[in-house]
């Protein structure tokens, strides 16, 4: 190869280099734009306090509203029987029998929503480390270790958050819903 062509190859190459390097260093300063606009989004997830003090007050509204509304109608409908046929025997009896149920589902509603409000945060802080795995290729075992949870809770955690169980507060008004007419 003569003195020229090599010199033109040599050019050529850093060139190619100057180029290659430009678009590395562009896309390094997109990286790092992207990066600085969703790290204050993933902070805010792995700090989350879950559920505002309006949400939980709004869920925990929500849920014993309903439970007192099925306590009052079956408390109705035991008055309604007693009027009808002019006997109130058993009346008391089944007044306390209702109230005491309904204290029992409002007390396991209010147990059910502390386990949501629990779980809401889990499920968004999961959210964060899931985030910054994603983001930066961080080994969230290695971080919720870190953070103090054992590795095995972590996809624990992350199921449980996914919703609570539902049915006793239905199961509750069941059982006084059967008393009433049984």
């Amino acid at each position: 190869m003569s003195r020229g062509a090599q010199q033109q190859v040599q050019q050529e190459t850093q060139q190619q280099l100057s180029t290659q390097n430009q678009l590395i260093s562009q896309a390094d300063q997109n990286s790092q734009q992207e990066l600085g606009v969703l790290t204050p989004d993933i902070e805010n997830l792995l700090n989350s306090p879950g559920y505002t003090p309006a949400q939980q007050s709004a869920i925990e509204q929500q849920g014993m509203g309903a439970a007192r509304t099925a306590y009052d109608a079956l408390q109705e409908t035991a008055a309604n029987r007693v009027a009808a046929t002019n006997n109130a025997a058993g009346y008391n009896a089944l007044q306390s029998e209702l109230g005491q149920q309904e204290a029992q589902t409002l007390a396991s509603q209010a147990q059910s929503d502390q386990i949501q409000f629990a779980n809401e945060q889990i499920g968004e802080q999961m959210a964060g480390l899931n985030a910054l795995e994603n983001t930066y290729n961080i080994n969230t075992n290695l971080l919720g270790k870190a953070m103090g949870v054992p590795g095995q809770l972590l996809n624990v955690q992350e199921q449980a958050s996914k919703g609570p169980g539902t049915g006793t507060l239905l199961g509750d008004i069941g059982l006084g819903v059967g008393s009433l007419f049984g």
